[in-house]
């Protein structure tokens, strides 16, 4: 397919006509979702002239206070979406439950999940920030849609995606066909394909960590951070360069655009949670486009698209990226356990 100003519209059109995997229903309903990613990433542009910097005073499920942004997000995602017909409910990292589409609209047959401002940390001093978003179809034979219905594994998903808003604001999405990019045109108001078929390199230099919990990760990740920082000297005889932008649609959209492998691991301070990301609005979005982009994702252990949700807002260890890289430290938490 031709990129020369190809829409998201058309884009979804075609991928309907060439794949038959994309039902009408479902096209919409993204197009709607990258109509809200607009008018979010128009809030961002304004900043402190749009009065949208800053915290709030409330708290969200996880006990993170919310930036009002975070909830003007939440709501434009949530406003949009909820008149047309192509959902039956909603769930955000921002809201306690799920969000059932009131009986005034008609109801549909997917499930959409999102995080709607990922990095929010980073809004205050204007460093890329994004929209993560998944969905789901609504098991059948279930006439009321309850929190059960998305407790449903990543390989499940119909569609994800994010929205980075950064120099660019670009969308980022798969149907299940691989990974497509497009670059949002402000001046025609539009969703325009900027690159397709997108390929994660299997191998890579470049790793992307906090580098300081270090000292509460478990030992296959320090093991592995080490000999990364060994250098040429090393076992791995190349040189690593390190990044963390604390926010995981800019590191994850850097992996997807040149390679590199990210991981949110396990620690101690917590030992109880595994991990720190949440599964169902970042994890199952952001693997199953690593994985369609030809890089693998894992908890440490297993597959993250395989994980069977236990609850809405369940966390899970994050390793991600190109391939050779995820299974070497895959690879060391087996060993560990040996």
């Amino acid at each position: 397919m031709s990129t020369s100003r190809i829409s998201l519209t058309r884009y979804l059109i075609e991928q309907e006509r060439i794949h038959g995997t994309l039902p009408p229903q479902l096209r919409l309903l993204l197009e709607v979702v990258a109509r809200s990613c607009k008018s979010i990433s128009l809030s961002v542009t304004k900043g402190a002239l749009g009065d949208i910097l800053g915290a709030t005073k409330t708290e969200n499920i996880q006990g993170e206070v919310q930036k009002k942004l975070d909830i003007i997000a939440n709501e434009v995602l949530i406003e949009a979406n909820e008149w047309g017909g192509h959902l039956a409910a909603m769930a955000s990292e921002e809201m306690d439950s799920i969000h059932v589409i009131p009986n005034r609209y008609p109801q549909g047959e997917y499930l959409l999940l999102f995080d709607p401002l990922d990095g929010s940390s980073n809004i205050d001093v204007n460093v890329s920030i994004g929209t993560i978003f998944s969905v789901l179809k609504k098991p059948e034979n279930t006439p009321a849609v309850g929190e059960a219905d998305f407790l449903q594994p990543g390989s499940k998903q119909v569609a994800a995606g994010y929205c980075v808003y950064g120099p660019q604001t670009t969308l980022v999405l798969t149907v299940g066909n691989g990974v497509a990019m497009f670059t949002l045109d402000r001046e025609q108001g539009s969703f325009v394909l900027t690159q397709e078929n997108v390929q994660v390199p299997e191998d890579t230099q470049e790793f992307a960590i906090n580098m300081s919990n270090m000292r509460h990760w478990a030992a296959p990740v320090k093991r592995y951070v080490d000999e990364c920082l060994a250098g040429e000297e090393g076992v791995r005889e190349k040189n690593f360069n390190m990044r963390w932008i604390a926010s995981m649609v800019a590191d994850v959209h850097r992996i997807l655009t040149r390679g590199g492998v990210f991981m949110y691991p396990w620690d101690k301070r917590e030992p109880n949670k595994p991990g720190k990301l949440r599964l169902m609005y970042e994890a199952n979005p952001m693997s199953w486009l690593i994985e369609q982009a030809g890089g693998a994702a894992t908890n440490g252990q297993q597959r993250i698209l395989d994980l069977q949700p236990a609850g809405l807002h369940e966390r899970v260890s994050v390793i991600l990226g190109s391939k050779n890289e995820v299974a070497r430290v895959t690879r060391y938490h087996a060993e560990a356990v040996k």
